[in-house]
């Protein structure tokens, strides 16, 4: 009976899956390879390092970057950890998380633009508490924006970055095995004389940590290399290497072109040096690192009972506070952009616009081509990635998956400015440079990764079983696919449809070098009007481009809702 089970089994094709599993190689690791390869060739010029190395700015830029970079990762890590802690704890992770789709769906320019709006000195914050605290009657020349500690900057990142933490260790949890499994190791834990919070250290973080290693070194690689974000709100004199990388990149002299490759490299090779410290360090307390024995608790206590009431409040409540400090920076920035969009003579320190006008959305509806362009991108890229996603991990072995997962990641971990070095290297030698399909393509390679991400906890865990019971019907594997297995995970295929949308809505550099200037989208749109005096222009666009991707999230929650079958569709 097993033996006839496994012939019948619809987890193998009848073909063997190797064809298959070649081609869908092909089609992601060459493009991703020969990208790397023309923008590793690209800084192999010494005439580019040593101008690098004489340029003044060199120095105080890369020391910021350092800054700006582990900061905002350090704390993204730690808040998101001690929130997970707490949500696990207690078992209100999902209450606490409602809003997070939301804060996926903002991007990093609309986020930045709507900061600026409101903590800026001339902002809608200081214009809310003129009346009652400060009394002033003119803009404080306050560096409360693109100062020059970049903790403007570190805020931005990091209130992008925590959702993000969060969603990918809520992930891991959507599996009900690995989630009853872990919940069942902290009850027993407890038994054994730990408190709630030591046995989600010692028990569940072990397990959970190592998942979000990949993860964490995304956020920093981001944080180090960020360009859209670090030009609307992250400091001037000097900026990040990054931004530095950019304008020199833009130069037309040759060796100010080499130069700014240069600096792209020497974020990769940072990058790179962190990504195996981090690495390292896990490899070898996963190794020796062993929790201690002994007493878990003080003898003077009885078991269970060694954080008092008092503290538990305590926690619960500076947790709630943390979270609705994230809300409440997100509601803020969205309506500063929402009364910026329609805002016309405003002056300081007025807290409501004395004029309101459309003429900023009556100027996006003219330029509607924008918008097409964008949600053709985003649809396309999409699209693609998740056909390719959903192939890959039905065809491919699970040690070819495992070994070459971290080659689809190289895109997120690569700096940005020396990225689309290699993207305009490879579009112009295949001709599609000013092209939408060019732009597709350098889009595409920067979402696979973020949909394979998104996929990887729930695909891969799917329940055999079904494929067995459906086998043992005498169903084929299609019908697996089509009527079990694919209808099971709608809502993950949704969600990761999703993200790779949200992604390719917030593309800057990829746009706008193998764009060549021809294609443009709400978010180059947006990070090019940040720069003006055009508040109510900017907002508009920046409000854009957060109101496409939730709309995506919204309808991709929607189509993930459990069906309800009725009476009559049951019989």
């Amino acid at each position: 009976m097993d033996s006839s089970l496994r012939r019948m089994s619809p987890q193998r094709w009848s073909g063997g899956p190797w064809v298959g599993v070649l081609l869908l190689a092909l089609l992601a690791w060459v493009p991703l390879l020969w990208t790397a390869f023309e923008a590793g060739r690209q800084v192999l010029q010494p005439a580019g390092w040593l101008a690098l190395q004489q340029a003044p700015q060199t120095r105080p830029a890369l020391l910021l970057t350092l800054w700006t970079g582990l900061a905002s990762c350090a704390i993204t890590w730690w808040v998101s950890s001690w929130l997970l802690a707490q949500g696990f704890i207690r078992q209100q992770l999902t209450r606490w998380l409602r809003g997070l789709p939301v804060m996926l769906a903002t991007p990093h320019a609309a986020l930045a633009i709507g900061l600026v709006f409101l903590l800026a000195p001339s902002g809608w914050l200081l214009r809310w508490l003129s009346p009652w605290l400060t009394g002033f009657d003119l803009p404080p020349p306050w560096p409360t924006t693109q100062d020059p500690w970049g903790l403007g900057l570190i805020l931005a990142l990091c209130a992008k970055e925590i959702p993000f933490m969060l969603w990918i260790a809520v992930t891991q949890l959507q599996r009900a095995d690995v989630r009853q499994r872990w919940q069942a190791e902290h009850s027993l834990a407890q038994t054994l004389g730990y408190s709630a919070r030591q046995a989600f250290w010692r028990v569940v973080w072990p397990q959970l940590s190592p998942k979000l290693l990949w993860p964490a070194l995304a956020v920093l690689a981001y944080s180090l290399t960020v360009v859209d974000m670090a030009l609307v709100i992250g400091p001037a004199t000097p900026p990040t290497l990054a931004v530095l990388a950019w304008q020199w990149l833009q130069d037309a002299d040759p060796l100010t072109s080499r130069q700014g490759a240069a600096a792209g490299a020497l974020l990769a090779v940072l990058i790179l040096a962190f990504g195996a410290v981090g690495l390292t360090v896990s490899q070898l307390k996963r190794r020796y690192w062993r929790p201690t024995s002994g007493p878990r608790l003080d003898a003077r206590q009885p078991a269970g009972h060694n954080a008092t009431p008092q503290k538990h409040a305590e926690r619960d409540l500076l947790a709630t506070a943390l979270l609705w400090l994230l809300r409440s920076v997100y509601v803020g920035v969205l309506l500063a952009l929402a009364v910026g969009s329609v805002a016309g003579l405003w002056p300081f320190p007025a807290v409501w616009p004395s004029h309101w006008t459309w003429a900023a959305w009556q100027s996006v509806w003219l330029s509607s081509a924008t918008v097409w362009t964008t949600l053709s991108l985003a649809m396309t890229s999409a699209t693609l990635a998740l056909l390719w996603s959903v192939a890959w991990l039905e065809l491919a072995p699970r040690a070819w998956e495992q070994k070459l997962r971290p080659l689809l990641y190289v895109s997120m971990l690569m700096p940005g400015v020396l990225w689309v070095v290699g993207l305009h290297a490879v579009s112009l030698q295949i001709r599609m440079d000013g092209q939408w399909l060019g732009v597709v393509w350098a889009h595409l390679l920067m979402v696979l990764p973020y949909v394979v991400l998104a996929l990887s906890a729930a695909y891969p865990g799917f329940d055999p079983r079904y494929a067995q019971l459906s086998a043992s019907l005498g169903h084929g594997r299609w019908h697996f696919l089509w009527r079990i297995k694919w209808p099971l995970l709608k809502r993950a295929l949704a969600s990761a449809f999703a993200v790779g949308f949200a992604v390719s809505v917030a593309q800057y550099l990829p746009t706008l070098y193998v764009g060549a200037g021809r294609l443009s989208t709400v978010t180059t749109e947006a990070v090019t009007l940040a720069s003006g005096g055009q508040r109510s222009l900017t907002s508009a666009y920046a409000w854009l481009q957060w109101s496409l991707p939730v709309v995506v999230f919204a309808l991709a929650a929607w189509l993930g809702k459990p069906r309800h079958f009725s009476e009559t569709e049951k019989t």
